[in-house]
């Protein structure tokens, strides 16, 4: 009998398809107030000279002088709201799609299927409990605003669903639930994770309807997603991101904040997102070192390939990078 090798060509489609957000503002002072979208605007400014200077300049006050005076002139693109709304309104959609550690690729039968009875072992002995409770932690707190949850008074979040032909929202106070870790619990966080349960294990079909209402204050800039700018001609300093007109976050950064649920990594202080190296871009840093072979190809080929069973917490780390999605086949290992 071969020895089972990882298939050169592996890849999971995610299972958790979230889409963009969608940014609008309303008075929350006024019941009647209409909500209506927020427009990116172009500025066109002068700005100062900030950045860390060469010795030779910042120590000759006649050099330092003449290069302050230089114009720093920028176009950036800003958000805000209007100065009759104090509250940005978020909306966006999750749908839960069944996982049950099918590949969408994978090009060697005899690993499939090692594969396969690995991910039902999982499901049978722990279920998908842990995660589900974690990802709808993740909604209720408002992570996915990013740094328009941190200039916020207060955060409302609401999440409807359909089941069974009956329509249920529930409401949060996002301040109110922790984001350093999963120990909150309460009857409606406990329903919003039994509906993420039941999409991921196929009882019922689930889209969630998320908004969230945060009071940020009249007229106070808001962040939606910065675009990438790969045009070395580019005109702007600055380019954010927008649907049809309307500022938007993109899938990916709300998708990012619903994940990060891994706080099984070796002295966690904090969680971060499921990531196969437990990689940080924003603090350069991969938190999920191979040489420390808590990575997810090792546990993951040490689980296929070698029945070597990880602790439950990287068991959980495991599924919840599957469910991220991905390419993990070996075709580019060394």
């Amino acid at each position: 009998m071969s020895k089972l090798t990882t298939a050169s060509v592996l890849a999971f489609e995610r299972n958790l398809d979230i889409s963009d957000g969608f940014m609008a503002q309303k008075n929350s002072q006024d019941d009647n107030s209409p909500v209506v979208p927020v427009r990116i605007q172009e500025k066109s400014i002068r700005g100062t000279i900030s950045n860390r200077l060469k010795n030779a300049i910042t120590n000759d006050p006649a050099k330092l002088d003449a290069e302050i005076e230089k114009a720093n002139l920028q176009k950036v693109d800003s958000a805000s709201l209007l100065e009759e709304n104090d509250t940005l309104v978020v909306s966006w959609t999750c749908k839960v799609l069944p996982f049950d550690g099918k590949p969408n690729v994978c090009n060697k039968q005899d690993y499939q299927a090692k594969l396969l009875g690995v991910v039902q072992g999982y499901l049978q002995e722990h279920g998908v409990k842990t995660l589900a409770h974690r990802y709808a932690t993740n909604i209720a707190n408002a992570r996915w605003l990013w740094r328009n949850r941190v200039g916020a008074e207060k955060i409302t979040v609401s999440v409807t669903c359909k089941l069974a032909d009956k329509e249920q929202t529930l409401t949060f106070n996002a301040k109110d639930i922790l984001v350093r870790n999963f120990e909150t619990n309460n009857d409606d966080l406990a329903t919003l994770a039994n509906w993420i349960e039941q999409g991921l294990t196929n009882q019922a079909f689930i889209i969630l309807n998320i908004k969230a209402e945060a009071i940020v204050g009249f007229g106070q800039e808001v962040y939606p997603s910065q675009e990438l700018i790969l045009d070395t001609g580019k005109t702007k300093s600055k380019e954010l991101y927008k649907i049809n007109d309307k500022a938007g976050m993109h899938s990916q950064k709300i998708g990012n904040a619903i994940r990060t649920i891994d706080d099984w990594y070796p002295n966690a202080e904090f969680p971060i997102a499921v990531e196969p190296y437990g990689a940080v871009t924003t603090m350069g840093t991969a938190f999920r070192q191979p040489k420390q072979k808590q990575d997810f190809y090792t546990l993951f080929d040490n689980w296929v390939l070698k029945d070597e069973k990880p602790s439950v917490e990287n068991q959980h780390y495991v599924m919840a990078v599957l469910i991220r999605g991905g390419v993990f086949g070996a075709s580019g290992k060394e």
